[in-house]
């Protein structure tokens, strides 16, 4: 039987770990593989694999969903991220799977403001109160407070070129 290898990420946690699981584990067996690996703490958890917007249950004969070599398992407290970017004085909200990537709420806050292509390609977001503009490719939960399900972030021009008075 063929194994995958899954790196898994969980809330409130930077490391990633590594779990090897059968190509056709079943929900349940990938629970156990993620109990044994220690990733799945006390309290509720909500398993996602990769930006899945559904999140893996525990049914014992159901197939695993998403499952592929070197796929991202996200476990989370959050089944839901609240996200808020604020551009200008507009401001806009959605919720997201926490394993969703801020390239994803990008392009969700780029339609929703509906900015051209050329200003899309020079905005990043930053969150809020902060100088910290995180990479494309960070899963929300990576980012969310201890204890929080909400995230806030800034659409703000990635360089910003100032004249100079000669």
């Amino acid at each position: 039987m063929t194994e995958c290898t899954l790196f898994i990420q969980t809330q409130g946690n930077p490391r990633i770990v590594e779990v090897a699981v059968p190509e056709t584990v079943t929900e349940a067996e990938l629970y156990r593989a993620l109990e044994g690996a220690g990733v799945l703490g006390t309290g509720e958890c909500f398993v996602f694999v990769d930006e899945a917007e559904q999140h893996i249950e525990r049914h014992e004969n159901r197939r695993a969903n998403g499952i592929i070599h070197g796929a991202r398992v996200h476990v989370a407290r959050c089944h839901r991220i609240r996200t808020t970017v604020h551009y200008l004085e507009r401001t806009i909200e959605r919720s997201f799977s926490p394993g969703a990537r801020l390239r994803s709420v990008k392009l969700w806050a780029v339609r929703e403001f509906h900015l051209d292509h050329k200003d899309a390609a020079e905005h990043v977001l930053q969150i809020c109160n902060s100088r910290e503009r995180p990479a494309p490719d960070t899963p929300l939960h990576v980012l969310v407070p201890p204890g929080d399900c909400t995230l806030c972030f800034d659409l703000v021009p990635e360089k910003r070129v100032e004249g100079t008075n000669d």
